[in-house]
């Protein structure tokens, strides 16, 4: 397991990170963080972890680089999870086609965060990939997706981070269901998606039973 003793993992992204920690689920909200922050509490008391939650829905990386000094700087985490993209991409396929983040954009904004935190932080970081439940890779968004998914791989590649594939387990659940038993909108994810978020995650940091 990848996680040691007395450290702090915050995580940061957008709605599927976010999931009522604002409101009625503070302070971790009701998804995939929740689960994972039980489950690593549950399996390994004895490292004294501790958790930050700083979804927020709707953003895109330009959110976040509008509150990375608050959220991210200021928490000076050990570890720092960034799962950011979807609505990069989603918007680009609604009515807010203005607010879609290019992927050149993506690329380039997300970098400099990275550098930032780990200049000024020295988190290790996890990188977690966009997805949209979808298994037809000739569908316009499933197509953007992808795109902005190998950026996220390129680049945990370059950064050394650990890349938690979300897609690939979105797609092998897929293999064998409907997208409507994970998302309606095959994006925000019922309790059972946040599971294969979760699952995910935990396999990426050596999770073991």
């Amino acid at each position: 397991m990848l996680f040691g003793s007395d450290q702090k993992i915050v995580f940061i992204g957008d709605s599927i990170t976010d999931c009522g920690r604002r409101d009625v689920f503070a302070p971790y909200g009701n998804g995939y963080t929740s689960l994972v922050r039980a489950l690593l509490l549950a399996r390994y008391p004895d490292l004294g972890l501790s958790f930050v939650n700083r979804g927020i829905g709707g953003d895109t990386v330009r959110n976040l680089a509008e509150r990375w000094e608050e959220d991210v700087i200021a928490e000076q985490p050990d570890w720092l999870s960034v799962k950011i993209g979807i609505n990069d991409v989603w918007r680009a396929f609604g009515d807010s086609a203005s607010e879609a983040v290019p992927l050149p954009e993506y690329e380039a904004t997300l970098r400099a965060l990275l550098d930032d935190a780990r200049e000024r932080t020295g988190a290790r970081l996890i990188l977690v990939t966009p997805y949209v439940i979808e298994l037809d890779r000739t569908e316009p968004m499933r197509a953007a997706m992808d795109e902005f998914g190998a950026v996220v791989d390129r680049i945990a590649g370059e950064y050394r981070a650990v890349l938690v594939r979300t897609q690939a387990a979105f797609d092998a659940a897929l293999e064998h269901t409907p997208a409507t038993d994970w998302a309606e909108d095959r994006v925000h994810p019922a309790l059972p998606g946040h599971a294969v978020i979760a699952l995910a995650f935990l396999r990426a940091v050596g999770f073991t039973l």
